[in-house]
């Protein structure tokens, strides 16, 4: 198969031929039809997870067609059009058996525990519990841009973050995951603020559905969030990761309001200063958002196949595998705006 490897952390990538994958018993290889390019590739490519040995093939956001499967597999068929979740499940530890497979502790996560999906080919193990099938309606570069962005902000946004109509949300960073709150939550009818230091990522998060929009460059993030909701957010989500956009997503809560964070807070932000003084008199409370398991995508591709949310709106770019390979060691310097997806390998 044709894939995007590196050899070294912070190296370019090549497009080379390696060996097709072998399915685990228990496994599936999915031909590969699209794949989105993501932060975390990024944060993989830098050395920043440990998960990660090399040489290494990137890509966690996946969709295809089920070519091979293992002995015991029987949820799953070859032929199928599908999907996964980028954090897989074991099926038997507390976590998988409790429902919450997306914290599994001994997870499977493609791109960074094993091989990717800048590839041909990718193995998806413990198929059973992993592989989602695609809705018909829902083509290959749709269902790869939901990846980790937008199935993550929907875990997020509803149920961690809780969040119900008439609520005020706070989105700190208006890339892929963030723009995706904004719909998500735009749809069940809260008051959404997007906050960013890029006037045109501003206008995109007001034309998902924001009603008040933050340029963290030229105002103050807290004092200008709890002005305009008289008093604070009920909900704060941070979607970047970052000293600065974690604090800011709990010091503008109101009392007993809700931080989620999404964001990966890695390397030289992987501790980042809390006001936990603001947190106990507030009674605040600080959830983690990490994935969304299989069984929960039902309920997210009801809300596209309603037209509550149109994830395609957030697609700004489709590249090929070498495209990929060459823009994947950029994507700090140069993240762009929405989702960009490998549709050709």
């Amino acid at each position: 198969m044709k894939a995007a490897v590196f050899d070294q952390f912070r190296s370019p990538l090549t497009v080379r031929d390696l060996p097709d994958p072998e399915p685990h018993p228990d496994a599936v290889i999915i031909d590969v039809r699209a794949c989105g390019i993501c932060r975390s590739d990024w944060h993989g490519w830098m050395g920043h997870d440990s998960d990660v040995q090399l040489p290494h093939v990137p890509g966690h956001e996946l969709a295809g067609i089920v070519v091979a499967a293992g002995a015991s597999v029987r949820r799953t068929r070859v032929g199928q059009r599908v999907t996964a979740p980028f954090c897989c499940g074991c099926d038997h530890c507390d976590q998988c058996t409790s429902g919450n497979q997306h914290i599994c502790d001994e997870y499977t996560q493609p791109g960074f525990t094993q091989w990717g999906a800048f590839a041909e080919r990718v193995e998806i193990r413990y198929a059973d519990v992993n592989v989602v099938e695609l809705p018909e309606q829902l083509d290959f570069v749709t269902a790869a841009s939901l990846g980790c962005r937008f199935a993550t902000s929907f875990r997020g946004v509803v149920t961690q973050g809780r969040v119900s109509g008439g609520d005020w949300l706070a989105v700190h960073g208006c890339g892929g995951v963030g723009l995706s709150a904004v719909m998500i939550a735009h749809a069940m009818g809260a008051n959404v603020i997007a906050v960013d230091i890029n006037e045109k990522r501003l206008r995109l998060a007001k034309e998902s559905g924001a009603v008040e929009l933050v340029n963290a460059t030229t105002m103050d993030v807290v004092t200008t969030i709890r002005e305009r909701t008289g008093g604070g957010a009920h909900v704060s989500l941070d979607a970047l990761g970052s000293h600065e956009t974690s604090r800011n997503s709990v010091g503008c809560l109101r009392k007993r309001g809700r931080h989620v964070q999404i964001g990966l807070l890695l390397g030289s932000h992987s501790d980042p200063p809390i006001p936990m003084s603001q947190v106990i008199a507030g009674e605040l409370e600080l959830y983690g958002s990490h994935g969304l398991q299989a069984h929960e995508y039902p309920r997210l591709f009801r809300m596209i196949q309603s037209r509550q949310v149109d994830p395609r709106r957030l697609i700004t770019d489709t590249v090929t595998l070498e495209e990929a390979a060459e823009l994947l060691p950029k994507l700090d310097e140069f993240p762009g705006d929405g989702v960009t997806v490998i549709d050709e390998f």
